[in-house]
């Protein structure tokens, strides 16, 4: 049976940790439901009640759209190897970009990674643990640098002209406010 909290602790938070892979969901009020994974060094625990992540340049940007629509947001977590575990984060999230205050506070919790394009908060409402005994075990080899490779070669003006193509507009037509 899962179990619900109010907040992370200090064994979730290790747990986070750990972690080379989380998925991000959210949705619009219309159209469709966007799960996104996610891997780099890019999630952060500020408090137990309150994370960010580091969103980088990618082929859409579903979940800064639906975010603007609908602020509520689930990330999980599952455990591949040791004990099996699938956690799940609940809250309402806020999308920061390079213009905003709070993009440039958060940016140095992060290693430099080119194309980084927002900065997610989540408030965390309730935190559920499962069991997660039906997810296989899987062995982490390394992390997959080429996305990074890539924005790194684009260099930071190509990189803004791609987010004007392919970022500015989720697959549903909704505007994702990144270079307003």
């Amino acid at each position: 049976m899962g179990k619900k909290q109010k907040e992370l602790n200090e064994g979730i938070i290790s747990f986070i940790e750990a972690q080379k892979l989380f998925f991000v969901a959210t949705a619009a009020p219309t159209g469709t439901i966007n799960i996104s994974p996610k891997g780099m060094d890019s999630f952060r625990v500020l408090n137990n009640n309150k994370i960010i992540w580091l969103n980088v340049t990618g082929s859409g940007n579903e979940t800064a759209a639906h975010l603007l629509q609908d602020n509520r947001m689930t990330i999980m977590f599952t455990a591949f190897e040791g004990k099996p575990n699938i956690l799940r984060l609940y809250g309402k999230a806020k999308i920061f970009h390079e213009r905003d205050t709070e993009f440039t506070e958060y940016i140095s919790l992060f290693p430099p990674l080119a194309g980084a394009r927002q900065i997610i908060e989540l408030d965390i409402e309730a935190v559920q643990e499962s069991c997660g005994m039906a997810v296989p075990f899987y062995d982490f080899k390394e992390e997959r640098t080429h996305l990074n490779d890539w924005a790194t070669k684009q260099g930071e003006e190509k990189i803004k002209q791609y987010q004007i193509e392919k970022n500015t507009v989720s697959f549903d037509g909704f505007e994702t406010r990144l270079t307003e």
